[in-house]
């Protein structure tokens, strides 16, 4: 949703924006090319190969731009307040995570169970499954992943790890087919989509750091800057909207998008990964 972003971030000359997570810097490099000469990106990543990518990506641009590893919940160590004109979080995987076997997020292909997006964290994907109590690990796959079947799932994991541990996408994949009823698999949606999300969430304390940054980060917000955030499911959607409303409530921010705004749907034939995006802006009073 590169147009949508840039139409609410108001993209300007002179202008200091934050891409807080900045992937490979596709959305950073059209926020700098719309902000020029003179716009300046503050862009912050804490997955080292995505980070990389973006360093390549935004080479050209120079001295107007500043990138950071870190988390997205440091920002307000790193910037003083009111000194940004626009923020954005895009809080879906890179194509860089999803399409690295090694990487551990997917289960279309065969890795190690890893999913820590930063690779400096203790406690991969497979220490959750291999060492979690059955009950831990049946709260995260219900919490996380909203997942109907999260006691079938769990006790299978748990009579599985007996006989040998669980290590990689594959075999994990495998024990959640098995565990769900084959007349309730989705034909459209892989059965252990919902399994790997509660786990990815958990492992990168996903939802903890967004309502950190949520709470935190409109204060770097100069008066009429702006915050957009794309989520990619309910969860963080419903984080992102409760916030806001609070915060409008307050009198410290109003909201831009009554309803989330979704990806048109030539975007989503183009990009099927698009097509659970939603968009919420809210601009600081």
């Amino acid at each position: 949703m590169v147009e949508e972003v840039m139409t609410f971030l108001k993209c300007e000359p002179g202008h200091t924006y934050v891409d807080a997570t900045l992937g490979g810097g596709g959305h950073a490099s059209e926020i700098l090319k719309r902000s020029g000469p003179d716009g300046m990106l503050i862009g912050m990543e804490w997955d080292e190969e995505a980070l990389s990518e973006a360093r390549k990506t935004l080479l050209s641009f120079g001295d107007r731009v500043k990138l950071f590893r870190e988390n997205f919940v440091h920002l307000p160590d790193l910037m003083k307040p009111e000194s940004a004109d626009g923020i954005l979080l895009d809080l879906g995987l890179s194509s860089i995570q999803l399409e690295k076997g090694e990487r551990g997020f997917s289960f279309r292909g065969e890795g190690p169970l890893d999913m820590r997006m930063d690779q400096r964290m203790d406690g991969s994907a497979a220490d959750l499954v291999n060492n979690l109590s059955l009950e831990e690990l049946e709260s995260i796959l219900s919490q996380y992943g909203e997942e109907r079947w999260a006691k079938r799932i769990v006790r299978a994991i748990v009579q599985e790890r007996e006989r040998e541990p669980i290590r990689t996408t594959e075999a994990l994949r495998k024990i959640v087919h098995r565990a769900i009823p084959r007349r309730f698999q989705s034909r459209r949606i892989d059965p252990a989509t919902r399994t790997f999300q509660a786990l990815r969430i958990r492992v990168n304390e996903e939802l903890e750091n967004l309502q950190k940054i949520l709470e935190t980060g409109w204060k770097i917000l100069k008066k009429g800057g702006r915050m957009c955030v794309i989520s990619f499911h309910s969860l963080e959607d419903r984080m992102v909207k409760e916030t806001f409303r609070a915060l409008e409530k307050q009198g410290k921010m109003v909201i831009l998008t009554k309803k989330p705004v979704t990806p048109s749907e030539e975007e989503q034939k183009r990009n099927p990964r698009s097509r659970s995006a939603k968009l919420r802006c809210a601009e600081r009073i």
